[in-house]
């Protein structure tokens, strides 16, 4: 599941606003149950260890110039939640980013 928003901040500003919420990224999977660990790999590329609904999914948020892209694994079983997830990723991406 691939889910990008837009900005007009620079690379350095997005970063910081990720560093500054990673504790509250679990927030962005709806139902609030998940457990989320981060680790940057790179300037531009923060990987994330996702744990909810029983399920442990693996993901990436890349910082583009004009977007943020949020890259995450889902396996079939939760597929169903998949719209749900997009929307408060889409939603919660573009308050973090405003």
């Amino acid at each position: 599941m691939r889910v990008a928003v837009s900005h007009s901040l620079t690379r350095a500003e997005v970063r910081r606003r990720l560093d500054a919420k990673q504790d509250s990224l679990a927030s962005f999977v709806p139902g609030g149950m998940a457990d989320i660990e981060t680790r940057w790999q790179s300037e531009d590329r923060m990987l994330m260890i996702i744990r909810a609904m029983g399920q442990q999914l693996t993901g990436h948020v890349d910082i583009e110039d004009n977007q943020v892209v949020f890259d995450i694994e889902l396996p079939p079983a939760l597929s169903f939640v998949e719209p749900m997830i997009k929307g408060s990723l889409e939603e919660k991406g573009r308050k973090l980013l405003a």
